[in-house]
């Protein structure tokens, strides 16, 4: 299948989420030459599962002609490196990110890009309870949501020309502002982390020498907390970037928990559980 999108695309990143952008694009016939950047290790396991034709030994080089550039790093270090990539890379080129929040990465972006390339905050709401290039999935994106910080009626067509490349790779693009994107992932996504956590501590503070309760925790328990194998490393950004949405969500989630305490006995709590089953089958339809 022919390509006109994107000639040149450099992944900034080829851990999880760039190593499986990678594979995805080929796994869609994208015909773009695909260059990587990252650690030694993690690069060369990228090039030898073909998410990358090329490892570039620098980020100028990587960056070098790139109409396309896609970074799926730490929020810390994606930070850290706009400055640089907003100077070197290709005044035509497309500027994107991956992270998980978007108001402060948004807010550097625009002291930044200015002039030249573009920057687009992104977020493909995509991932594994595991990080690492040895994970990477072409079908990740597959029926995700795709969250762009920008308008959908956006005039620059490098916005609709990734759009277009977002779908192809199976994800649905909702179009939002910073804020709103961080308001809800407080809420659906960085929340339910915090949840698993929260609970995973609370089951081993209450396990004896015995064993008990793990010993007799079921598929509902692990279900639960599958999201807690997450690793810190890629949840301190997160936390550190969208501390007050998440903040005010553990807030209201302890006002719910301390309203079903009061209506264990309660046939009130009927009608949780049936709001709850309601939502789990939302849940369900999606997509």
């Amino acid at each position: 299948m022919s390509d006109a999108s994107f000639s040149r695309i450099a992944i900034l990143g080829t851990g999880l989420i760039g190593g499986s952008f990678g594979l995805a694009l080929r796994n869609q016939g994208v015909e773009g030459r695909i260059i990587g950047w990252d650690r030694d290790d993690p690069l060369r396991v990228a090039f030898e599962r073909g998410a990358v034709d090329e490892m570039a030994i620098d980020l100028e080089g990587a960056l070098r002609g790139a109409d396309l550039i896609y970074l799926a790093l730490p929020i810390g270090v994606t930070i850290d490196l706009l400055p640089t990539i907003a100077a070197k890379a290709d005044p035509d080129a497309l500027v994107t990110d991956a992270c998980s929040t978007k108001s402060t990465i948004h807010k550097v972006a625009g002291n930044y890009f200015q002039t030249g390339a573009r920057f687009l905050g992104g977020h493909p709401m995509a991932g594994k309870e595991v990080s690492g290039i040895e994970h990477a999935d072409a079908a990740i994106f597959r029926g995700a949501r795709y969250a762009f910080i920008a308008a959908e009626d956006d005039p620059d067509p490098r916005v609709e020309r990734f759009a277009t490349l977002a779908r192809r790779i199976g994800s649905e693009v909702l179009w939002c502002d910073a804020e709103t994107h961080d308001w809800a992932v407080g809420i659906v996504s960085h929340l339910p982390q915090l949840v698993s956590v929260a609970l995973a501590r609370m089951v081993l503070d209450e396990t004896d020498e015995t064993g008990l309760p793990i010993t007799l925790a079921g598929h509902g328990l692990r279900d639960l907390l599958r999201i807690a194998g997450s690793p810190y490393e890629v949840w301190r950004d997160v936390c550190l970037t969208n501390t007050e949405n998440i903040a005010k969500s553990i807030d209201r989630l302890l006002q719910v928990l301390d309203h079903l305490r009061t209506i264990l006995k309660n046939r009130e709590l009927e009608d949780e559980f049936h709001s709850a089953n309601e939502l789990y089958k939302i849940l369900r339809e999606m997509k």
